[in-house]
């Protein structure tokens, strides 16, 4: 479609000459869009044709913020596309003429999360210079007007962005980020999604262990003692332990489809944590559940053995049966002391029925039944049985 469009030929080529006499000539719309809703200035920045776009700036300036129209790319701007080249000195021309850094989006089914899309950058230009890990284009987006605290359409900010792609310069684009941050009152980093998270908790479910390693380090405080030799290290467990968050991040490692977000159980403070938990309170509900559940055994088991059979009273067909038996009528059920027993056991066996339903649909509301009966540590398949 680009060798069809004179326009777009000249764009792609940088052709400066040619884009001159085109603009000159009245036959050609400079606002002509190929099968993508792209216009010549997204085919100069896609190319890096900086004359061209310069031009075209100068000469047709309502050009600037037009987005691509298509379903694929909607939203997308000569500014997103300029940043995710990291094409510095056209980003610059672009936003020193009046380039929309704050509002502009890229909503196309490109630009969402799903398992066939490998690129998400969020939709604001934002994100898009944070993901490619170019701190010069960040610096000037911000100091220009760009949202830190912008959502897209799952509520993500640039660094719930981060937090989802790991990557050697990922800590350190965290930080920086956060530096410019212009307000002090609510940091961007404590800012949710639509499923609750905050970036921490993001890079966790994630598997992103660099830059939950780097987080927690922040979280670490050190305590000298007045004995040198000795000192303390505190974490702040806010959102990491499980007994006030419903997502907390040992929820969500468990829960987690990332092969790589088991490695953080190994982390010193989560290790130490879990460790922790388990011989202070695990252990002993472990054997205590257990324990019940041995004991509601054996009373099911028994009273399943001793349930009340009478001769059948019918013929013999076989003459090898030497006896056959059939179950009780309900008036002969209950004639003895230890009928009376097996009624015990038997109800004991049918509250005891009703409170492990009730307790495993607690946790399938709690994880889900695809997380409940799909994850081996929770349990698996094993709760079908």
């Amino acid at each position: 479609r680009i060798m069809e469009v004179p326009l777009f030929i000249a764009a792609r080529a940088n052709d400066v000459s040619a884009i001159q006499k085109l603009l000159k000539c009245h036959s050609v719309d400079p606002f002509e869009k190929g099968v993508m809703g792209e216009t010549a200035l997204h085919i100069a920045a896609l190319y890096g044709s900086y004359e061209v776009a310069t031009i075209l700036l100068e000469e047709v300036p309502d050009l600037i913020n037009v987005p691509a129209t298509s379903e694929l790319y909607e939203g997308k701007t000569a500014l997103h596309i300029a940043v995710a080249n990291e094409n510095i000195h056209l980003v610059k021309e672009l936003i020193n003429r009046g380039a929309d850094v704050a509002s502009s989006r890229a909503t196309g089914i490109f630009f969402r999360r799903s398992e066939k899309n490998f690129i998400y950058y969020g939709e604001h230009v934002l994100s898009f210079a944070a993901c490619v890990g170019n701190k010069e284009i960040v610096q000037f987006l911000i100091e220009n007007g760009a949202d830190i605290k912008a959502q897209d359409y799952l509520g993500n900010t640039v660094l719930h962005h981060l937090a989802l792609h790991a990557r050697r310069y990922t800590a350190q684009m965290y930080d920086f980020i956060l530096s410019l941050d212009p307000e002090r009152g609510n940091p961007v980093e404590t800012i949710t999604n639509n499923n609750g998270l905050t970036p921490f908790k993001l890079a966790a479910l994630e598997g992103n262990v660099q830059l939950f390693q780097h987080l927690m380090r922040k979280r670490k405080r050190q305590i000298e003692w007045f004995f040198k030799p000795i000192s303390a290290t505190f974490y702040d467990l806010s959102g990491i332990d499980s007994w006030d968050d419903d997502h907390s991040v040992l929820d969500l490692v468990i829960c987690s489809n990332e092969v790589e977000a088991l490695k953080i159980l190994n982390l010193p403070p989560i290790k130490a944590l879990i460790h922790f938990k388990w011989n202070r309170y695990g252990k002993y509900y472990f054997r205590t559940i257990a324990l019940f559940y041995f004991i509601y055994i054996i009373i099911f088991t028994s009273c399943c053995i001793f349930r009340p059979l009478i001769p059948r009273r019918d013929n013999v067909t076989d003459p090898r049966d030497t006896q056959i038996l059939e179950e009780a009528p309900l008036n002969l059920c209950y004639t003895s002391n230890g009928d009376y027993i097996r009624l015990v056991g038997e109800i004991i066996s049918v509250f005891g029925a009703i409170a492990i339903l009730l307790i495993e649909s607690a946790d399938i509301l709690r994880y889900g039944t695809a997380g409940y009966f799909g994850k081996t540590v929770l349990g698996g398949p094993f709760h079908v049985i």
